[in-house]
């Protein structure tokens, strides 16, 4: 950095960042550089389920940097192993691709869809269904998978490939499969389009029809899945068979890691040098995921998260009702959205300033993502820093 520029920081401005700087995070808080506790709803935007620095984790974590960092996936790493057989285990797959972020897991989920349709088809078939405000990630290809003309500004031409239909509209679906389909890739809730959810019984007709066209049903799972909305993936509560599932944020308790999973049809699509990671399922990220998994797969954990969310939706409801400020609750387990009548970004720093951090999804809507294993005593914390911006 050049003398006359030291005021400008080193790091690319590519983040809107919240005028604080966290330093320290244990459970559900964190701390500025201030010594302020602030209770973290974000999350880190689902991302850390079991709080900051969860001591099982971290066990885990330590004893693998005793023995072994790196080594690359031209070996056979054991840790890898046991954590794809834990997935495999309790979900619909039959093999797991590792990488480091959800977005990762989205592109592998797309070429796997490609290759399915002209390696195991023998057709040409390239295009990727999905819908609008979906979220997929920032990499050329999920942005072009996004259904958002935000996210895609200033990066035309975008990939080819892709092709949106409404959200949650049964008619539409007449529109589903054409020609060129090779895959349908969709969010079970719209985190990052407002919270979302989709409705059963469209999702059911959208697996039917991929099912009988032999089309890849491919479920995002990045910010539903690891417990976030009270059953280890979403698409439990909807009854339904993904042949692809993609994972990442809550995998591994703020490791990155990134995970698609996908059944035995599906998998055979890829073979060696279809897709490859350097890092992807590395020793360290391995262990974080298998030390989370293991936390969580626990039926007894998982009911208390539904306990927890029927109770702070309970909360966040007569809130909605009372206020003039809040509209609707949205959202699947502690995956929750607070509808705004104003700009819900200026909520967001009143509620910072009472030290509560949640986030948004659009324009008008509060993003509440607490840690799965949060406390009733925080849950009312929240509550009680709603209503006073609420004025209730």
């Amino acid at each position: 950095m050049s003398e006359t520029n030291t005021a400008i920081s080193s790091v690319m401005p590519t983040y809107s960042r919240f005028p604080i700087s966290i330093t320290k995070g244990a459970g559900s808080y964190v701390w500025d550089d201030k010594g302020k506790r602030y209770l973290d709803y974000t999350a880190g935007i689902a991302t850390c389920n079991l709080g900051h620095a969860p001591a099982a984790v971290k066990e885990a974590v330590k004893e693998q940097l005793d023995t072994l960092w790196h080594c690359s996936n031209l070996y056979h790493i054991p840790i890898q192993e046991q954590l794809a057989e834990q997935l495999a285990s309790c979900t619909f797959a039959d093999q797991v691709f590792f990488g480091n972020s959800g977005a990762e897991a989205n592109e592998a989920a797309i070429k796997l869809a490609r290759s399915y349709a002209q390696k195991v088809k023998g057709t040409k078939a390239f295009e990727v269904v999905t819908f609008s405000r979906s979220f997929h990630g920032r990499t050329l290809a999920t942005l072009a998978a996004t259904g958002q003309e935000k996210i895609q500004k200033n990066f035309a031409p975008l990939a080819q490939g892709f092709r949106y239909l409404p959200y949650n509209d049964v008619e539409a679906l007449d529109e589903l499969i054409g020609p060129d389909t090779c895959g349908v890739l969709l969010e079970l809730v719209q985190g990052e389009g407002g919270v979302i959810p989709a409705d059963p019984a469209w999702v059911k007709e959208v697996e039917r029809i991929c099912k009988e066209n032999d089309v890849l049903f491919m479920l995002d799972e990045v910010q539903t899945g690891v417990g976030r909305t009270g059953t280890l993936y979403a698409y439990e509560q909807y009854e339904v068979e993904p042949d692809v599932l993609t994972t990442a944020k809550g995998l591994a308790s703020g490791i990155p890691i990134g995970a698609m999973l996908a059944s035995g049809k599906a998998a055979q699509a890829f073979e060696a040098g279809s897709h490859g990671s350097t890092f992807g399922g590395n020793p360290v990220a391995a262990a974080a995921g298998k030390a989370t998994l293991e936390v969580i797969t626990n039926p007894a954990f998982l009911r208390e998260v539904q306990e927890t969310a029927d109770y702070f939706r309970g909360k966040l409801e007569t809130i909605a009702a009372e206020s003039g400020v809040f509209t609707d609750v949205r959202g699947k387990g502690l995956l929750l959205g607070l509808g705004t009548t104003g700009k819900a970004i200026e909520l967001v720093h009143q509620a910072r300033e009472l030290g509560l951090l949640v986030l948004v999804a659009g324009e008008q809507v509060l993003r509440i993502l607490p840690p799965l294993n949060t406390t009733r005593a925080e849950v009312d914390f929240c509550i009680e820093a709603l209503k006073q911006i609420a004025d209730v």
